[in-house]
């Protein structure tokens, strides 16, 4: 029978046995005497700096716990099994447990990383949730006290985290765990993991939403193209914006000099073109690569806000997510993350870890076939469209 006790907002301390679907990312902390502690953390602390979180963990559970279990906010748990799952390992040594996940390929999100062999580096797939005993994590913790951090920038935390914890040998590579499932594989698994777009109320009109494509002259051939081949036709208001004005496509030239890198320029032109022109009662606004699905989704008052601000591009090739995203935080306006959002290709991620998704976006037309990659993961199936039509499936404003 399933006991509950209130320590403190946001703690919970459980005994028994049950199955948990969490509202939020949870930190279990499980003790020899198999009692349970859940508190609740931030996203923050899985972020860059989670590590620095292992002093907290060392100091506050090292006493009376045997493992810190971490789960997504959509995990379900079945506690039981989960027990079982861990004993199967001594805790007073050193463990990094989790479902495993490899590349297929060497890939730039991973900077690529053991491109001789890319499968033979393992690393935590964090739907199905993952545990570091106590002596390990008391490990990672002195490490830390002697040997900070020397970059707080991330690009994908799960491989970082296993790359950081091997430490290139010096510590344990991550153990499989059968039990550690994101499918509901049958009665063995301890966890599952189930992913559906969140319901966030009547589904936005796509009249409401205004699509801004950034492209530049050298794409306008073999890139605009490809999106009108595929996902513009969903869209009911979309312009392109180029450094050249060409008629038959038509191209908007902003009167911003095309960069190789960065765009920060071009992406302010565009936002001061939506607040000031001709969109004024359009409510949203997506701006989308030519080579990239959706890349940020803005609405009005944040528009509206960040320009009548001071925070504006250093250059116009300055990274303009990275601007625009320190421009945001001085504001105090949330920068809401979703994982469906991916910077990289298809190819780029384990089959397995997009197998429980349903994703928005991809980036990048380097060596795939683009037409190809929409097909296969992002235009919508019979079923989305029958939904569509009762305008009860999200994606249809996507």
């Amino acid at each position: 029978m399933l006991t509950l006790e209130i320590a403190a907002p946001f703690a919970f301390f459980l005994r028994g046995c049950c199955i948990l679907t969490l509202p939020f990312r949870y930190v279990f902390r499980i003790s020899p005497e198999c009692s349970f502690s859940i508190r609740w953390r931030s996203r923050k602390v899985l972020g860059p700096s989670f590590p620095c979180y292992h002093s907290s963990f060392s100091v506050t559970y090292s006493k009376d716990s045997a493992w810190i279990f971490f789960c997504e906010e959509e995990t379900r748990i079945q506690i039981r099994r989960l027990l079982e799952a861990l004993r199967r390992y001594d805790p007073s040594k050193e463990w990094f447990l989790g479902k495993a996940l490899h590349d297929e390929e060497s890939t730039i999100i991973h900077h690529y990383a053991f491109s001789e062999n890319p499968t033979a580096f393992k690393y935590p797939d964090f739907a199905a949730g993952w545990a570091l005993s106590v002596p390990l994590v008391n490990k990672l913790t002195k490490r830390l006290k002697s040997e900070p951090l020397k970059s707080d920038f991330t690009i994908d935390l799960k491989h970082e985290i296993a790359l950081y914890i091997w430490d290139k040998g010096g510590g344990p590579p991550l153990t499989p765990v059968p039990e550690f499932c994101t499918d509901d594989a049958g009665s063995h698994c301890a966890t599952t993991f189930h992913s559906s777009l969140p319901l966030c109320g009547t589904p936005v009109k796509k009249e409401e939403i205004f699509v801004a494509v950034k492209t530049c002259k050298k794409f306008h051939g073999d890139r605009i193209p490809i999106v009108k081949k595929t996902w513009a036709a969903q869209a009911s208001l979309i312009e392109y914006y180029s450094d050249y004005a060409e008629s038959p496509i038509p191209t908007v030239d902003l009167g911003i000099p095309n960069t190789d890198r960065g765009h920060c320029g071009k992406t302010f032109a565009i936002l001061e073109r939506f607040l000031n022109h001709s969109h004024d009662k359009i409510a949203w606004l997506v701006i989308v690569d030519d080579d990239t699905l959706i890349s940020m989704v803005f609405s009005r008052e944040a528009v509206r806000r960040l320009l009548t601000s001071n925070c504006r591009c250093y250059s116009n090739d300055a990274p303009d997510d990275m601007v625009l995203g320190m421009c945001f935080s001085g504001l105090g306006v949330p920068v809401t993350h979703s994982p469906l959002f991916h910077q990289a290709r298809p190819v780029d991620y384990p089959k397995d870890y997009l197998s429980h998704q349903i994703p928005v976006s991809f980036h990048k037309h380097w060596h795939i076939d683009p037409v190809k990659v929409y097909l296969t993961w992002l235009a919508p199936s019979e079923e989305d469209n029958a939904t569509q039509e009762t305008q009860k499936d999200p994606r249809e404003e996507l």
